[in-house]
């Protein structure tokens, strides 16, 4: 059997079937549940700091403290 025979009837069955089964995972992982929040904070970040420049991650730190 020739090479690209075979490799051709690899990807129309099994590597098919491992792609599908890859798509469903992201998308399972995508709408898991809490995931919500975690995106919405994602999105904000453009918005976050508007009128001043963002603070320096030691200045983030004592604020939090």
């Amino acid at each position: 059997m020739e090479t690209y025979s075979l490799l051709r009837e690899f990807a129309d069955s099994w590597m098919l079937l491992f792609l599908f089964t890859f798509f469903l995972m992201v998308i399972l992982w995508v709408f898991r549940p809490g995931s919500k929040a975690e995106y919405q904070d994602t999105a904000g970040i453009p918005f976050r700091y508007e009128d001043k420049p963002a603070p320096d991650a030691e200045t983030e730190k004592e604020a939090q403290k």
